[in-house]
């Protein structure tokens, strides 16, 4: 008797997912460039091992029945991990790009004043900037690797390396009426000023709020902008008053051509450097030892 724990060939169910997923023997056929009759003779024989059918008849085509839909579910985490891997082992590291995508305010505002270092620390390497807004696909598709602010919990797969903790702070130009007056006041002061907001950070100013005590439901908000970057280009035209992780905000700060009067509080945030899947492509580590030693 065949000790249960053994596994069916490999073969059998590469014919088996690709059928149950595509709901086809000739379509499974054509994607693994074998015959119908192969597809059809490595199904049956899957069944016959386990003893159990595995699909129901629909229409011209087949369909997964309960038993074939959990197998299914199984065999595609499964070669999903496997084509991770091997994707990882193959790549040509050296030679070929390193795709790194990132918020379009991070890559502008923080990633790119920062190129010239990186490809002096980093000879090794080539980066391929991605601008990327709204969420990351959970594969992260095309990408090496994502630089993201964000907090756990993180999508299911992704390797996460912890750069720093995000910071975040009011930010104005000294140009603004009153910006003398009210850099001396305590930070509720803002309660009395419209604030400028985004829609891809709506819980920037709640958070910054009530980690400094203040009522929440008492911000007033001005003028919104799609993305943060648009909205920190406004602050330092003297629009008015905006919240901001505190390393899109540093070079400015030094310029002076924003203040930050209450300085930047610890979220549960974080940066960090994102992979999806198994990857061991060593540039990952390389890269994330960097921007941890920028970020400190």
């Amino acid at each position: 008797m065949k000790d249960p724990a053994t596994l069916p060939s490999l073969n059998a169910l590469r014919a088996f997912e690709a059928a149950a997923r595509l709901r086809s023997v000739s379509l499974a056929a054509a994607e693994l460039h074998v015959t119908h009759g192969a597809i059809s003779r490595q199904l049956r024989l899957l069944e016959q091992e386990l003893g159990i059918a595995l699909f129901e008849r629909e229409g011209r085509g087949i369909r997964p029945n309960s038993a074939g839909q959990r197998l299914l579910e199984a065999c595609s985490g499964a070669f999903a991990q496997l084509r991770d891997c091997v994707t990882g082992l193959r790549r040509p590291v050296r030679n070929e790009a390193f795709v790194l995508g990132c918020p379009g305010s991070v890559l502008a505002r923080w990633v790119i004043p920062r190129l010239q270092d990186l490809q002096r620390d980093l000879p090794g390497l080539t980066l391929h900037l991605a601008a990327q807004e709204g969420d990351f696909t959970p594969r992260l598709d095309g990408l090496d690797a994502a630089l993201l602010l964000g907090q756990a919990p993180w999508p299911a797969g992704w390797q996460v390396h912890t750069l720093a903790t995000e910071r975040i702070g009011p930010v104005f130009s000294p140009s603004i009426k009153g910006a003398h007056l009210l850099a001396h006041q305590p930070a509720d002061a803002l309660l009395a000023h419209e604030l400028l907001h985004t829609r891809s950070r709506p819980q920037a100013w709640p958070t910054w709020a009530a980690l400094n005590g203040i009522d929440v439901t008492a911000l007033r908000y001005g003028t919104g902008f799609e993305h943060l970057y648009y909205q920190l280009e406004a602050a330092v035209a003297g629009l008015g008053i905006a919240i901001a992780p505190e390393p899109l905000v540093a070079e400015d700060l030094v310029n002076g051509r924003l203040i930050a009067p209450w300085g930047f509080v610890d979220t549960e945030g974080a940066w960090a450097l994102c992979t999806a899947g198994d990857q061991q492509d060593p540039r990952v580590a390389a890269l994330a030892d960097w921007l941890r030693k920028q970020l400190a």
